[in-house]
């Protein structure tokens, strides 16, 4: 299918691992030119000379950090230097639980933190690169969410108010950029199987005496995962690639879920 993509480019935040290497990886892959945007310099740059050198594609790593308007806008300032035009903008920047004890017993200062660095950043970076994005019909933010935002996850309290207040201003972002012809977008995951989230699989299943395989079947029916595994970080991306694509032309203002059927609520009898 083609996807009318060849020789735009994008930027994505939190880009050096996990879900942003392979939103990255996947757009170097139709020709998009990219920018990836974290704080890490050495994971930043590591993942920008992999996806080059694997896909023959502009792959530039930025160090970045969404919690400084500042930091924010001199890396739009570079990347407009280096692309001229921003077709596309992933916000995926965000954090892990901080620890898993109550979070309303935690104090004011990692409440704001968490919102400072999801929603917060959002909107620093949408606010950033917006100068940079033409308004031809193939401008496209899309914003990282998740099912925490809408599913009682225990003891995701920031990230669910994180991942919904996005899901929300996302539905603002689409009205007011609509007459700039951008769309503005949510992809919301479900479980998927990141790095850690792996290693935390692997872990649990010497625990129990068991394969990964045989721990995963049984926790994916436990949360209700109709698919019978935890999303791919390529099933995520592949949501963004469409969404990021001519094909999505019309699409704005919507909330793409991609959790296996999760969110259908489903338990064992």
């Amino acid at each position: 299918m083609e996807l009318g993509l060849r020789g735009r480019a994008a930027v994505v935040t939190g880009g050096s691992r996990g879900i942003g290497r392979a939103i990255a990886r996947r757009l170097a892959s139709e020709g998009v030119r990219v920018a990836v945007l974290a704080r890490g310099r050495e994971p930043l740059e590591a993942t920008a000379a992999d996806l080059s050198r694997e896909t023959g594609v502009s792959v530039i790593p930025i160090v970045a950090d969404v919690t400084d308007s500042a930091s924010v806008k001199a890396a739009a300032g570079l990347v407009h230097e280096r692309f001229d035009t921003v077709h596309i903008l992933v916000n995926n920047a965000g954090g892990p639980i901080r620890r898993l004890d109550r979070q309303i017993t935690w104090p004011d200062s990692d409440w704001l933190a968490d919102v400072n660095l999801k929603a917060m950043g959002m909107l620093r970076a949408v606010q950033a690169f917006l100068p940079h994005f033409p308004h031809d019909g193939t401008g496209r933010i899309i914003n990282i969410t998740g099912v925490a935002g809408s599913n009682v996850w225990v003891p995701a309290l920031t990230h669910g108010f994180n991942n919904a207040a996005i899901n929300q201003v996302t539905k603002y972002l689409a009205h007011d950029l609509a007459a700039d012809r951008i769309t503005v977008n949510a992809v919301d995951p479900g479980l998927v199987g990141t790095e850690a989230r792996e290693a935390w699989a692997e872990n649990m299943a010497r625990q129990q005496h068991t394969t990964k395989a045989e721990f995963l079947a049984q926790f994916c029916r436990r949360m209700g995962i109709l698919a019978g595994r935890w999303a791919s970080m390529d099933d995520v991306a592949d949501a963004v690639l469409f969404l990021a694509s001519d094909r999505a032309q019309y699409i704005t203002g919507a909330r793409l879920v991609v959790d296996g059927g999760l969110s259908v609520n489903a338990r064992p009898a």
